[in-house]
């Protein structure tokens, strides 16, 4: 007598191990830094420590690992502007950008806005002349900066969509247009590298595809990407004191906003101006809303750009123009 659950399961068991080989082979094509731990993942599901007590649970679970395995191989690589890397977004850029602006305007009701012309004045300056380089790696931002009057707050930030913000205690430590550039070419940096894309990507592959998953079970398509998500995603979750990007992406807008600058006409050696000014404003104190509090060393990230500068310079020269340092009192 045939037992239709031991039939079930092993065409499961057989489906699974295609679906298994072909996935990897196809994930580790198109992006192999996520290729080792999402088969690793969703294969847990079927194994011994889980069995299968009835098909209609075998069925569900091979849906939502079959769902899980689709949106990820729908998912695309991408190359990093300036660094080369190459890396995988999974998430839908037109839904970051919506619940990005969204996280936006949350900011914007939290923070008065400044009302400083000359602070103001800098900040839309500077970062116009950036927006038009970023154009070509962020072509369909809608630049937006704006001076938030938070004097005890050493901080900046830049958003999908083009959305920048500046909070007044930055001035602290830039003093000219080229020192801000520095900043600034550092936040847009992130957006151009799609870092926080690769953020949610990365949560969602350590949660197996969840977030998606349970976004298309509930017909939401976007699942549980909302401005919340985003805003912990940015690390501006909590008065801005949560943990940002990690080191390395940070290391790589170093690289990126560089460039940026550079080709915007602004000095990169001003940018180690920037981080010696940052030691000196915030010796003996211990605080957490510093721009640089998640990032890597301050003397690490001097000799990265002290390494980088060369080439920034050389790009410095050609971009043809002689930006007069506007000093901020």
């Amino acid at each position: 007598m045939i037992d239709v659950d031991d039939v079930v399961q092993q065409s499961a068991g057989n489906s699974l191990e295609r679906l298994h080989f072909d996935t990897q082979k196809t994930a580790t094509r198109k992006c192999q830094m996520f290729a080792a731990p999402l088969p690793s993942a969703s294969a847990r599901v079927f194994s011994a420590r889980h069995p299968v007590t009835t098909p209609m649970r075998l069925v569900a679970r091979i849906v939502l690992a079959v769902a899980a395995w689709s949106l990820f191989l729908g998912a695309g690589c991408y190359q990093v502007p300036v660094t080369g890397r190459t890396a995988i977004n999974m998430v839908s850029d037109q839904e970051v950008v919506k619940q990005s602006l969204a996280a936006f305007d949350q900011v914007r009701k939290k923070y008065r806005l400044s009302r400083d012309p000359a602070q103001i004045a800098m900040v839309q300056r500077v970062g116009e002349r950036l927006a038009k380089v970023a154009f070509w790696d962020v072509p369909d931002a809608d630049w937006e900066f704006v001076v938030f009057d938070a004097p005890q707050t050493i901080n900046a930030f830049a958003m999908a969509g083009g959305k920048v913000g500046v909070f007044s205690g930055l001035f602290k430590i830039v003093h000219s247009d080229d020192q801000l550039a520095s900043v600034l070419a550092h936040e847009i940096g992130h957006v151009a590298a799609k870092h926080v894309n690769e953020r949610l990507s990365q949560q969602m592959a350590l949660q197996g595809g969840g977030w998606l998953v349970g976004g298309l079970m509930a017909g939401s398509g976007a699942g549980a990407l909302t401005s919340n998500a985003v805003l912990e995603a940015y690390g501006l979750s909590s008065n801005l004191t949560a943990v940002g990007f990690d080191r390395k992406k940070e290391s790589e807008a170093d690289h990126i906003g560089l460039m940026y600058m550079a080709r915007a006409g602004y000095d990169p050696a001003e940018a180690i101006a920037v981080l010696e000014h940052l030691e000196e404003t915030t010796a003996g104190q211990t605080t957490a809303l510093s721009w640089f509090s998640n990032h890597p060393s301050t003397p690490d990230r001097i000799e990265q750009l002290r390494t980088l500068l060369p080439h920034a310079l050389e790009a410095y020269r050609q971009s043809g123009h002689t930006p007069t340092p506007t000093l901020v009192n």
